[in-house]
């Protein structure tokens, strides 16, 4: 087999199968996603979890050595959980490197002293209880901002209403993308749409939708799509890794998240858990190595996105001055 023939895009196994007659269907070119990101490209790469300076020279170097392209680089316990001295060193870190940094903002429901959550219902969620909590997730954003942090991960359908509208007042960096959390993200393209226009610029789908759902999804809304290639636990940990390129195929423009399954929650990080947070960290790196492995040895890993672009393009917004 010459080189080329081995690079040529395929499915996976598809060449044995095709001797034993078991071959599968051709792709419907009806079903992939017209949309790339602005400045070209169809995937960009996402290191989450990643809850501090320390967490993030372990994540760093071990892109270094495995020679993993990072884009953006997110953290889970929240700002509020991190000193100004340490979101300045990540700030400065990721920015050295042209990496997007992206912390979660404020409080939110299952830290909150309602029991709702914890109820077979699940009650509210991850979303901000009260004026409060929203108040306090707004102090986050402007106190990331200002120490150069330029993504927010948000939880709450209003914070990201009023995160839009301050950023759409000049109250924060115009720059500033707003990233939905995995953990309200939405199911079906009614959905999708509804965060765009609430100021989203890139939208966490949990990791159990079907591809048909993505190409649904991808009929309405060309806003960025991040989704767990490996998702934690308490997030079903799905292992999809096999599926990557058709995954990119339906879903562009996607972000292509290297969690780790089997791995006990770490938030919110204290230096407590300062071993396992580094050994997690370490290994999301590894896990995104054998994906990327996978995309090349499939033919599909074309089409990354540059390193360092980070804006969404133009999307569609809910009139922010009213």
């Amino acid at each position: 087999m010459t080189d080329a023939s081995a690079r040529a895009p395929r499915r996976p196994g598809e060449q044995t199968l095709s001797a034993l007659g078991m071959s599968a269907p051709a792709p419907d070119p009806a079903d992939a996603s017209p949309h790339a990101f602005p400045g070209g490209g169809r995937w960009r790469t996402e290191v989450p979890s990643c809850e501090g300076p320390e967490a993030l020279a372990v994540v760093l170097k071990e892109a270094s050595c495995l020679d993993v392209p990072i884009h953006r680089i997110s953290q889970g316990s929240g700002v509020w959980m991190l000193t100004d001295a340490e979101i300045t060193e990540m700030a400065e870190a990721t920015a050295e490197r042209d990496i997007e940094l992206c912390l979660f903002t404020g409080p939110r429901g299952t830290w909150d002293i309602g029991g709702s959550t914890r109820t077979d219902s699940g009650g509210a969620g991850l979303r901000a209880r009260g004026h409060d909590a929203v108040a306090g997730c707004v102090e986050d954003a402007v106190r990331a901002t200002e120490l150069g942090v330029k993504c927010l991960l948000v939880a709450d359908e209003g914070v990201l209403w009023t995160l839009h509208r301050a950023r759409a007042a000049g109250l924060l960096p115009a720059d500033t993308t707003l990233k939905v959390s995995a953990l309200v993200g939405p199911v079906n393209p009614a959905a999708y749409a509804v965060y765009e226009r609430l100021g989203a610029d890139s939208i966490n789908v949990p990791s159990d939708l079907t591809l048909a759902h993505l190409t649904e999804i991808r009929r309405v809304s060309a806003t960025p799509m991040d989704m767990y290639i490996e998702a934690p636990d308490d997030l079903g940990g799905y292992v999809r890794m096999y599926e990557v390129a058709e995954l990119i195929r339906r879903g562009a423009p996607l972000y292509l998240k290297f969690g780790l399954a089997k791995a006990p929650g770490i938030y919110p990080y204290g230096h407590h858990m300062r071993e396992l947070t580094l050994a997690t960290a370490k290994e999301r790196v590894r896990r995104g190595r054998l994906a990327l492995d996978l995309l090349a040895r499939h033919g599909a890993d074309g089409d990354m996105a540059p390193l360092g672009s980070r804006l969404p393009g133009d999307l569609n917004r809910f009139d922010a001055s009213s």
